[in-house]
């Protein structure tokens, strides 16, 4: 059979989308998923997304990793989606969806800028050396003098893996300061299982982590990635960040078809 996908990157975390409002796609094909994922033996890209009928909102959110596992909520995938389905017709210029962790908004703007609404947060472990939150996906946080400085893959699999996090683990963010409220941000993925350009709830789970520990008064965060910028914007009452979203560009980078 004969599969038509299209291929979108978010701050250059990539993926395979694909418009299963027919219900043609083998979802439980983990090895196949995994196998357009690969970047040797398939289109390559960081997830597959299916975009999926919704009785009430205007689609769901199917999100895979590379690995072909089913995941949970990845942001800038989010985002690429809320393109996608503009691309579609399905919407113009905003979008309410389903994924994983719930309900979510989106808008974008005439520069293809992409806002998505993240899930809200009131917990937040902060001890020495680390912050912990999920913002749709777990995430440690850990500031470093100099993410150049990193070997993310390394240290990033390390604490993924440790006693910390069991066997579901957690993504791995390593932030730096840069200029004002400005941070450099990189991350380990799990289910990449390696460094991404960019994580869009790492990116969320940092800027709000950041706040929360006092190192930006700002609640409009700015954080640059492996590939490129992102911004993240919330407000804070009493500990509980609510209205958080993240915010950038996602692209379209063109459509084929493979044999599956």
């Amino acid at each position: 059979m004969k599969l038509t996908f299209y291929k979108y990157q978010g701050t250059g975390n990539d993926f395979v989308m694909i418009d299963n409002r027919q219900n043609i796609f083998p979802k439980n094909d983990t090895k196949l998923i995994a196998q357009l994922c690969n970047r040797r033996f398939g289109i390559g890209a960081d997830g597959l997304i299916l975009l999926e009928n919704h009785p009430q909102y205007d689609f769901t959110m199917v999100y895979y990793n590379s690995d072909g596992n089913e995941s949970t909520m990845c942001g800038n995938g989010g985002r690429c989606l809320v393109a996608f389905a503009k691309q579609l017709d399905i919407i113009t210029d905003k979008a309410e969806f389903e994924a994983i962790d719930g309900y979510h908004f989106a808008s974008v703007d005439l520069n293809g800028i992409v806002s998505l609404q993240m899930i809200d947060v009131d917990s937040i472990k902060i001890v020495e050396g680390y912050t912990f939150l999920n913002t749709g996906s777990p995430h440690h946080i850990q500031m470093v003098e100099n993410v150049r400085d990193v070997n993310v893959k390394e240290q990033g699999s390390k604490i993924r893996y440790s006693e910390l996090y069991g066997k579901a683990g957690s993504n791995v963010n390593f932030v730096s300061p840069l200029t004002g409220d400005k941070f450099a941000v990189r991350t380990y993925e799990r289910g990449v299982e390696n460094e991404t350009l960019s994580c869009g709830t790492g990116v969320t789970a940092a800027a709000i982590a950041l706040y929360q520990n006092k190192l930006t008064h700002s609640n409009v965060v700015k954080l640059q990635v492996e590939g490129g910028d992102l911004a993240v914007s919330f407000k804070e009452h009493d500990g509980k960040f609510t209205d958080v979203f993240l915010i950038g560009p996602a692209k379209f980078v063109f459509k084929g078809e493979i044999e599956i």
